[in-house]
């Protein structure tokens, strides 16, 4: 299991094109229902920093992230540049202690 932690700003007056397009991918992947995969968008209390939380499961590497497959997630991926305030960070997390959060 690989688990990762993006966090990223948005320009405050792009915030909305943000919601609006988390809220298209995510449909899109529920319909998919995408296999080896845990994902999660979140939203600060500062209003323009988001955290997305992304669990690949063991047989499933980063280069073989299934949601790259999903059209509204590409979509949404390419409009990132426009929207961001900064250059997103990615770190790997351990899980220490999960219930439900996680797989396995």
């Amino acid at each position: 299991m690989s688990v990762m932690m993006i966090r990223t700003q948005v320009r405050p007056d792009r915030v909305a094109d943000v919601e609006a397009a988390v809220q298209k991918t995510f449909a899109a992947i529920e319909a998919a229902q995408p296999q080896g995969v845990r994902y999660a968008s979140t939203k600060l209390a500062d209003g323009v920093t988001f955290v997305v939380l992304l669990e690949l499961a063991g047989e499933v590497g980063p280069g073989d992230n299934p949601l790259n497959a999903i059209p509204e997630f590409a979509e949404m991926q390419a409009n990132l540049k426009e929207w961001l305030a900064g250059p997103p960070t990615a770190e790997p997390l351990q899980v220490v202690g999960s219930y439900r959060l996680f797989g396995d």
